[in-house]
């Protein structure tokens, strides 16, 4: 028997030993977490709707919110990867069919961005759905850079680099002094936020989820937050023991994330933030010897430099066909669809 619940206040989750037990635990990664998801209810204001169906094998969880007239996953700009939680040895299928079911009742629309299917989610979320009778929409909308190492050391990483950016650290390296916090302090993560001030990164309006973020990953051994300072000579008018360029790693399950990096934009002749991913890319590969490192996503060209892979992450919109407030939403799909076929058709001709 299946047994189904919805979580608005993930406060109250806590009250359920075993719910919270599982969700609090380390899971491999911070974005399938229930103390990620309370952070972007109390910092970046998510209205969650955790959906939980459970049987006697084990549990799922599907991270979701409340959004303009559906449901949306339970994310943003600073989530990976969306995708169902499973504890235990459920089937995964039959739980994410009766949550479909259910969900029926609630919405007429849920569209999910940023999930993964290398681990086959995306797959058995459109499956589960389409056999409780939703359109699913199925389709590519960002890339995930990825490192496997494969055993390599650092020095042999660095020397299958492109030659542009070997260079750049070999002339530029001896230019600022680099640190890595492995536990949070005030004092580090002030220079942080006094870096990312400085830098071309718009405002996010959420800096108080990445420090509570970084405060909990110091506790737990899991951050790396660096930081990169200017030495005697570094640029004129910079007085030695200025920070330039921050990051914010987390390292989990041997993989590296990548969260967060910024230099000051006047400091860009200088190289910082290229010689301080180099000093963080040592200290995870050699020193927490990760088997992979995790650069999210967005197909920003850099990354491409760091990384040697990439993974598609899938849009995923289910409609119901049964509730006629959706028919607009339809014709629009269908528009959209056909106007693709007509181009394709176009460009064959």
């Amino acid at each position: 028997m299946i047994s189904l619940t919805y979580h608005a206040d993930l406060n109250e989750v806590q009250g359920d030993k075993d719910l919270a037990g599982w969700l609090s635990a380390p899971a491999g990664a911070p974005f399938d977490r229930l103390d990620w998801w309370a952070g972007l209810q109390a910092h970046c204001a998510m209205r969650p709707v955790l959906a939980v169906a459970r049987n006697g094998a084990g549990a799922l969880a599907l991270p979701l919110a409340q959004g303009q007239g559906e449901l949306t996953a339970l994310a943003n700009w600073y989530t990976f990867r969306v995708a169902p939680v499973v504890s235990g040895t459920p089937d995964r299928a039959a739980l994410l069919q009766a949550l479909a079911r259910d969900l029926a009742r609630r919405t007429g629309r849920i569209t999910l961005t940023h999930v993964p299917d290398e681990d086959g989610s995306a797959s058995a979320i459109a499956a589960g759905f389409r056999g409780a009778g939703w359109l699913v929409r199925m389709v590519v909308d960002d890339t995930n850079h990825i490192l496997h190492l494969r055993g390599r050391d650092y020095a042999t990483y660095l020397a299958a680099r492109p030659g542009p950016l070997r260079t750049t650290l070999k002339r530029k390296a001896k230019k600022v002094a680099c640190t890595i916090h492995t536990a949070f302090s005030d004092a580090a993560w002030a220079e942080y936020e006094a870096v990312y001030a400085q830098s071309w990164k718009p405002e996010e309006g959420a800096m108080a989820f990445l420090r509570d973020f970084a405060r909990a990953e110091g506790a737990a051994g899991r951050l790396r937050l660096g930081l990169a300072h200017a030495l005697d000579g570094t640029q004129e008018g910079v007085a030695p023991g200025t920070p330039l360029a921050a990051q914010l790693w987390s390292v989990e399950g041997g993989t590296a994330f990548i969260h967060k990096l910024a230099y000051v934009e006047s400091a860009k002749p200088v190289s910082p933030g290229t010689s301080l991913s180099a000093a963080l890319f040592a200290h995870v590969i050699d020193g927490d010897g990760v088997t992979m490192v995790d650069f999210g996503t967005g197909d920003d060209p850099y990354k491409r430099d760091w990384m040697e892979e990439q993974r598609p992450r899938y849009r995923l919109e289910m409609v119901r066909l049964d509730q006629p407030g959706q028919w607009p939403r339809l014709a629009v799909h269908c528009a959209r669809s056909w106007a693709k076929r007509l181009v394709g058709a176009k460009q064959q001709g």
